[in-house]
């Protein structure tokens, strides 16, 4: 998921190499570099037991985040057949942009959008292909056949608040402007508080402290599943996927002065009791027909084991799944 792990070239390439295959690239918003920084105190993860976090958006300039995308596209690919780690298109990119449809239009966001749907012209594409040929000569051709679209798909993602007009209005102009596949990233807070704390405290996390304020100001269910089947009916009309990533992080309260902020988003082990119940009421709510790609992260073919079945794969993860039906993936 998009994170510190996926900001930087060298910490993509080491997820591959780990086992990672679909990388969700650290969110890009209009507001990035030292006006970024100055806004988040340090230090901003704490990870112990349960996982918080008080940083948002890519740290580096937007122009700096494209670079470091384009430059992991590259890496990956020569490493995938120089030591036979996989396919070379047994991986995907999704991009994640924020946080509000004005700043998403800014012309340096759009040239950010409109350079991982093609990079061909660009700089850093251009460098990158001349160092992979100097560096792997016995690669040549196969390096300069890197596909110069780096992203099939993008995730909105919004701040907590977001009216669900705002959401709409992103995904809406990401696939009928953008033609790009389109995921919502969904709040936990969607469940209710009630369904929330509860789980919470019967799972051992009754100290984790949270008020309803986000469960009231957030994106409410009976909102969400007409938006969804609206946005899912763009997408189909103009030939593209819409989804759902699952799940944001959990807004809580800093009691214990875990970080340097009055507010903390949860990720981890606790996270997951409640990713998981939003994944099984989004599967029922459309039998199994939207995609989830951050709720079950195995394989391409194996996210509709648990939902109940994807509609279809894209041509490309087809070939794919064809291409790696050799290797081995330990459950």
């Amino acid at each position: 998921a998009a994170g510190p792990n996926t900001q930087l070239a060298q910490n993509i390439v080491a997820a591959y190499y780990a086992g990672a295959r679909f990388f969700e690239l650290k969110t890009v918003q209009k507001m990035d570099g030292d006006d970024l920084a100055a806004c988040i105190n340090r230090p901003c993860i704490w990870t112990k037991d349960e996982c918080y976090n008080c940083e948002w958006s890519t740290e580096l300039y937007v122009p700096q985040a494209f670079d470091e995308y384009v430059k992991a596209w590259f890496a990956i690919r020569i490493i995938s057949r120089l030591y036979g780690l996989g396919a070379e298109d047994g991986f995907m990119f999704n991009a994640s942009v924020g946080y509000d449809l004005a700043g998403i239009k800014t012309p340096k966001m759009d040239k950010f959008i409109e350079g991982i749907r093609d990079a061909s012209n660009t700089p850093i594409f251009k460098e990158c292909m001349e160092v992979g040929c100097e560096l792997f000569p016995e690669l040549d051709g196969y390096i300069r056949a890197t596909p110069s679209r780096i992203c099939d798909g993008v995730t909105v993602s919004t701040l907590h608040g977001c009216p669900p007009n705002e959401i709409e209005a992103i995904a809406s102009y990401l696939i009928t402007e953008k033609h790009l596949n389109t995921f919502v990233k969904c709040n936990p807070t969607i469940l209710g508080y009630e369904f929330a704390r509860s789980r919470l405290d019967s799972m051992g996390y009754d100290y984790i402290a949270f008020d309803d304020r986000h469960f009231r100001e957030d994106l409410q269910y009976k909102d969400a599943v007409p938006m969804f089947h609206r946005l899912k009916e763009l997408a189909e009309k103009n030939g593209l996927e819409f989804g759902l990533k699952l799940s944001n992080t959990f807004p809580v309260d800093v009691k214990a002065n875990e970080l340097p902020s009055e507010e903390m988003y949860m990720s981890g082990r606790a996270l997951y009791p409640l990713t998981i119940e939003m994944a099984n009421r989004f599967a029922n709510e459309f039998k199994g027909a939207h995609r989830q790609p951050n709720a079950i992260r195995n394989r391409f073919q194996r996210w509709h084991g648990l939902f109940g079945g994807v509609r279809k794969l894209p041509h490309h993860a087809q070939r794919r799944m064809q291409s790696e039906q050799d290797l081995q993936y330990p459950e």
